[in-house]
This record gives structure tokens, C-alpha cells and sequence, in this order.
């Protein structure tokens, strides 16, 4: 297990790679654009700050701004090309209920505690308590043990909440989720209860929350960065990759060519979210963070905002 300094040292790295990196918009003078293009989220937002995208990309604004109409909600989009460092951000680094797409990090953080060889040699009992909301793996496993890989692929490709919360146990719970993440250079996001609690997704409160700029650097941090060696890495991304979760999310509104790592997520108050490594072919792979909510606790979602979304982060940084 990589210890918390080389960590830190690796998301500094990062940040300070992505603030040297070209930018294609124009009319943006040297410090805005180096704040713009920060990689540290902010330790809280202020939930009526207005909406940006880097470069003052007014029709992009005014495209998410059309979608909320549309649909009723809340968008929350943070996306950037690894390559060129140009960012689309939309309500950025205000506070949204992450669902299951912390599943991703849940299965990061155990492959950066056994490591990719050591997931075969442990396992977990699946106890009839288990299974809880939507378990599809785990449900038909009651009473066996599934080996740490098993249980990975089941919360990451499966979004299997009783698989996700036998390995937060194992990891320590949520708090020790949570200090991973740290290590990882995000002081915003806020881990605090297990599956199914996590997806009450409450108006206010910061519980169980994260803003779309945090878990793109997460994401980033897990999938291409060095906080995983090579082989988790390479691991995660093949969990990762045509999830069937996503099929109607991120994937949707990317052009078909493209490839796509997902982890999806939904919640009370119309929540529904999707993170992604999306890779545009002969180009560097984009991180793409889609996030929704609505007011009412009873609110259906629509994966078609989603996938919307993603279209103009798309046509944006293709």
C-alpha cells in the first residue's frame, strides 16, 4: 500500500501539471485562467454561485442552463481532456448526493489495500442481512463467500449495495473510505453511512456529498493517475469499462466511437449521477463528472439529462 505522502505528492503533481497545460479558450487573462484550471476543489460552495464554464463559454452555460429547464433539476458537470488541461465546468464545486458512484473508490481503495493479486485470497461471508436494495450478486450468494475480487466486480459493474458494504467494512467503514480519499487530496468530499442510508440525499445536508470537481480529480487520481500502480489500475478501468449501469448515461451522449468507463448513481430528490474516463479514439482520455438532483424527495429522475449533458461536454472538448 502506497503510504499518504507519496499520495499527496501525486495529486500535487497533478494539479500542477494540469495548471501548466494549454488552454484553447480565449479571453481569459493568466490568473483567471490558472484559477480556473486549479485542480484543488474548494472546502465548501456556495450552492447559488453562478454558473461558469472555463473560457467564458457562454453557450455552453446557456446549454446546461436550457437542459435544467427542461428537465427540472439541478446539473452539476466538471469535465477536462488530460491532454490539452481545456475544462467545462457547470456548478462545479457545489454539493451533490454521490450515490453509488462512490462504488469506483470503494473498489480503489481495496486493491490499494491487498493489491490486484491479493483480492483472490480473501473472502467475505455473504450473511442473509446482506443484500439490501439493489444487491443482484449478493442476493444470489446468501449464506457463501465471494472472494474480494468478486465483490468488486459485483459493486462496480453491478452496483451491488450489499458487495459495496461488505468491503467498506472490511476497509474499516466509511470513515476509513473517507481518510482515502483524503490521501488522495479531497477535503470536500464527506463519506459518512453505508448503502442503502447513503442515498437520502437530503436537501442541506452534507452527509454522504461531494461536488462534481472533487470526484473528478478522484476519478483522475484512480484511473490515470499513480495512485494505484499500473495493474489495480488496469484492473479498475476493466471494471469500469461498458459498465451496464451506464448504458444510457455518459456513454449515451458521447459519440459511439468513443469508449467509456462508468460508475453510475442514483437517490432520493431525483439524483442521478455518472463519472467517467471517457476515451476519444487516437486522443487523450477525457475525465467526465455528470451530477443531477431535484427538490422533491419522491422525484423520478431522467437519465436522458444525463446523457444530454454529456453531449455538450462532447461537443465542447472533442
Amino acid at each position: 500500500m502506497r503510504t499518504t505522502t507519496a499520495r499527496r505528492t501525486s495529486s500535487a503533481a497533478l494539479g500542477a501539471l494540469a495548471l501548466v497545460l494549454p488552454l484553447t479558450a480565449c479571453g481569459q487573462s493568466a490568473t483567471t485562467a490558472s484559477a480556473a484550471t486549479s485542480t484543488t476543489a474548494p472546502s465548501s460552495a456556495d450552492p447559488s454561485s453562478s454558473a461558469s464554464v472555463q473560457g467564458g463559454d457562454d453557450a455552453a452555460a446557456a446549454a446546461f442552463k436550457k437542459l435544467e429547464a427542461q428537465y427540472g433539476a439541478r446539473l452539476g458537470v466538471h469535465a477536462f481532456d488530460t491532454g490539452s488541461g481545456r475544462a467545462v465546468s457547470y456548478h462545479a464545486d457545489e454539493r451533490f448526493a454521490y450515490a453509488s458512484t462512490h462504488k469506483v473508490f470503494t473498489a480503489a481503495a481495496v486493491l490499494d489495500k491487498y493489491s490486484l493479486k491479493g483480492l483472490g485470497d480473501k473472502s467475505l461471508t455473504v450473511g442473509k442481512d446482506v443484500p439490501v436494495g439493489h444487491s443482484p450478486v449478493t442476493s444470489a450468494h446468501v449464506g457463501q463467500q465471494l472472494t474480494l475480487r468478486e465483490l468488486c466486480e459485483a459493486a462496480v459493474r453491478q452496483s451491488d449495495n450489499g458487495a459495496d458494504n461488505l468491503l467498506v467494512r472490511d476497509l474499516g467503514g466509511p470513515e476509513k473510505l473517507d481518510a482515502y480519499l483524503e490521501d488522495l487530496g479531497d477535503d470536500v468530499t464527506q463519506m459518512n453511512r453505508y448503502e442503502t442510508a447513503l442515498t437520502e440525499a437530503t436537501p442541506g445536508d452534507k452527509r454522504d456529498t461531494t461536488t462534481p470537481r472533487a470526484f473528478a480529480e478522484d476519478l483522475r487520481a484512480v484511473t490515470l493517475g499513480d495512485a494505484l500502480p499500473k495493474p489495480e489500475r488496469a484492473q479498475l478501468d476493466d471494471w469500469l469499462d461498458e459498465s451496464p449501469t451506464g448504458t444510457e448515461l455518459i456513454r449515451a451522449g458521447v459519440p459511439k466511437e468513443w469508449g467509456v468507463g462508468d460508475k453510475s448513481g442514483a437517490a432520493r430528490y431525483g439524483t442521478r449521477n455518472d463519472i467517467a474516463v471517457v476515451r476519444p479514439p487516437g486522443k487523450a482520455p477525457l475525465i467526465v463528472t455528470v451530477m443531477s438532483k431535484r427538490k422533491k424527495e419522491d422525484a423520478d429522475y431522467d437519465d436522458k439529462l444525463v446523457a444530454e449533458a454529456a453531449s455538450v461536454v462532447s461537443d465542447k472538448l472533442s
